[in-house]
């Protein structure tokens, strides 16, 4: 079984990104790891060199900051990224630059991809996330994250990032997908309980500023990319709801979490709650449902 992996970059270390973690938990796992690396100019290119690791496979890339509706230029680079994995793989792997995955989950991906071989419907894994807030003794836990996604599926050339690259579809030809003259089927999965573990939302108040101003940027939700950090340090206790974290983090983590040194203690007076979700979150919280959950996958129980 060939396993490739792939990812994208642009500027880790400016946005807080724990991208050296994030490629060096999957290498274990494949043959191979695929990273477009775009126009940075805080030595993430040269940092990723540096792992010297032979699997890794640097593609170079501008980014088009014109592509900011939807999160399109997400999606550009995701599979650009994609379209160099090799074709011999039998199952690719999509991490993000904020993603990683737990080393103590090894055994079970791989047993999991050794059991979905054996049904030809299954096209892929779906994996729970963890989403990490303020610092890595948190956890966000209300409706407003997604709970589930894939990030483990059966090489298919015809796979490709949906709107921006938090899932994928499978398409009947790429052209279609391109023109948008194509929506894409969802694909078939098996759940798998080895949790990505999401790290977007721990960092400096001030690179939380500037990566909070730039996602939306992306999104067409604003009109000003900035360059750097601005003065005006985020306010973390805005988030509606946050837990402990009661697990242990990935090994390559150590230093990371060494290293940092601001204590979130969420003020919750301060935080900030859609009406909707307000009403709604005891009543899912008491019957453990989510009551309107996007799912751009197809969950199996009984593959054929």
């Amino acid at each position: 079984m060939k396993i490739s992996a792939f990812s994208y970059v642009r500027n880790g270390f400016t946005y807080g990104v724990p991208f050296i973690e994030s490629i060096r938990s999957v290498l274990p796992l494949c043959s191979e790891f695929v990273i477009a690396v775009g126009d940075s100019t805080d030595g993430t290119r040269e940092a990723i060199e540096n792992i010297g690791d032979p699997k890794i496979k640097i593609i170079d890339t501008v980014w088009d900051d014109s592509l900011t509706r939807g999160g399109k230029i997400f999606a550009q680079q995701c599979n650009i990224a994609f379209t160099h994995v090799s074709p011999s793989s039998d199952w690719v792997i999509h991490i993000q630059a904020d993603e990683v995955l737990h080393e103590k989950d090894y055994p079970l991906i791989l047993d999991k991809m050794k059991e979905a071989d054996q049904y030809k419907e299954v096209e892929g894994l779906l994996q729970p996330f963890i989403h990490f807030w303020g610092d890595y003794n948190h956890i966000r836990n209300s409706r407003r994250v997604h709970k589930n996604e894939i990030r483990i599926f059966k090489y298919n050339p015809y796979i490709r990032a949906y709107i921006d690259s938090q899932g994928f579809r499978k398409f009947n030809s790429i052209e279609n997908y391109e023109n948008g003259s194509e929506k894409g089927e969802k694909l078939k999965v098996l759940a798998l309980n080895a949790p990505v573990y999401h790290y977007s939302s721990v960092k400096s108040k001030r690179t939380m500023s500037l990566k909070a101003n730039n996602f939306v940027y992306y999104y067409g939700h604003t009109d000003k990319k900035l360059e750097e950090a601005p003065k005006d340090e985020f306010n973390y206790n805005t988030v509606d709801r946050v837990t402990k974290f009661k697990g242990t983090h990935p090994r390559v983590m150590a230093e990371a979490i060494a290293a940092y040194d601001f204590v979130f203690n969420h003020d919750q007076s301060q935080a900030v709650w859609k009406k909707k979700d307000k009403y709604l979150q005891p009543i899912e919280d008491l019957l453990k449902i989510r009551f309107g959950e996007y799912k751009n996958y197809i969950l199996l129980k009984n593959p054929k």
